[in-house]
Parts: structure tokens; sequence; C-alpha cells
């Protein structure tokens, strides 16, 4: 199973990121200030970062520079920062892809797949359970010999069911993962 590390302060955008990319079958660390981020870089191993750029204590720019004074991990910078100033200073020091907040967790697995293809590591590109193997890219779900695509929101639910076996879920959790929480209610004031 391919591990991924998260370096991103806001815990919501972190904890979205984790839950999507576990499902997609990764092993998944967070680390919500920079300091705490770099340090599980070094020492620890990882097949992919996942760098925001606005963090406490240390920047992106600086962890993926120290990075990549040691190591040779693939790193995905994200930021608000849309100035080309700073995806080109982020790709100068090493980052192997900048995406701009805000993108899609779909989009992030897309971004995490091209990449781990181009450097030739293998990632985990199905789910399994029984007889039931969910392609993740194409979204064909195979039972024996017989095939069937999903839409998006029928993949989502299979991977959450492919990927928790034995777990119960509840109907909301089901439609929580397809179509997203629920809005909040709307006040009078």
């Amino acid at each position: 199973m391919s591990k991924i590390l998260i370096i991103e302060d806001e815990e919501a955008i972190a904890d979205l990121e984790k839950d999507y990319l576990e499902l997609s079958g990764f092993d998944v660390e967070i680390a919500t200030r920079g300091d705490v981020g770099l340090e599980k870089a070094l020492k620890e191993e990882y097949d992919l970062i996942i760098l925001d750029l606005m963090l406490p204590e240390v920047d992106g720019f600086d962890i993926c520079r120290q990075v990549r004074e040691e190591k040779n991990i693939p790193i995905i910078m994200v930021s608000a920062k849309k100035d080309d100033i700073d995806k080109i200073r982020g790709l100068g020091l090493g980052a192997d892809d900048y995406m701009t907040k805000p993108f899609s967790p779909a989009e992030l697995l897309a971004h995490l797949r091209a990449l781990t293809r181009r450097q030739g590591d293998v990632v985990f590109e199905t789910l399994s359970l029984g007889d039931l193997t969910l392609n993740l890219e194409s979204m064909d779900l195979t039972c024996g010999n017989e095939s069937i695509r999903l839409s998006q929101k029928e993949s989502a639910i299979a991977r959450m069911l492919l990927g928790s076996p034995g777990a119960v879920l509840s109907k909301e959790q089901l439609i929580s993962r397809a179509w997203g929480p629920p809005p909040a209610p709307a006040t009078i004031t």
C-alpha cells in the first residue's frame, strides 16, 4: 500500500483528503504544522507528500527544499496562492506538481496517480472484496466475468463499501460520501 503524508494546517481539508485517499486504497498520515510535517517527512518513509504552502512554524517552501536535500519523494504542492511566481518557486525548489485551491479530492487523486505513473511507482488502482473488484480509474465493477460501469456516485458508494469490509455503514454515511454533507440549516436573524 502506498503511504502518503499530508502536511496541511486546515484540518477539515486534511481530513477530507485523507478520507478520500484512504477509500482509494492509500495509507495516509496528517501533520497540521510545518515543523511536525518536516520531521515526519525526514524521519519516516513515504511514497508521496501533499504539501500546503502556508503552514505554521515552517512554510511549505522550506519543507520542500529541506526534503529535496535528503530524499527523492514525489511532492504535490497545494496552495491558495495563484501567482505564477509562487508556482515557479515551488516547482523550482523541487515540487513535482502544483495545485491551486480549491480543488476536488477526485482531482487530487488524478494528479497523484499521474505523478506516480510518471515515477514508475505501483499505485493501487483497484479495490477488491471477495468476487467484487472495483477499478478506481475506469469505475468498472467486476463480479466474476461480468462487468458494469458505475456512475461517479455509485463508484463513491462502492469505494466506501469495499474499503470498509465488515463495517456497518449508515444510510447517512453513504449519502454523505456520494453527495457530500447536507447543507447547513438556514438561520433566521
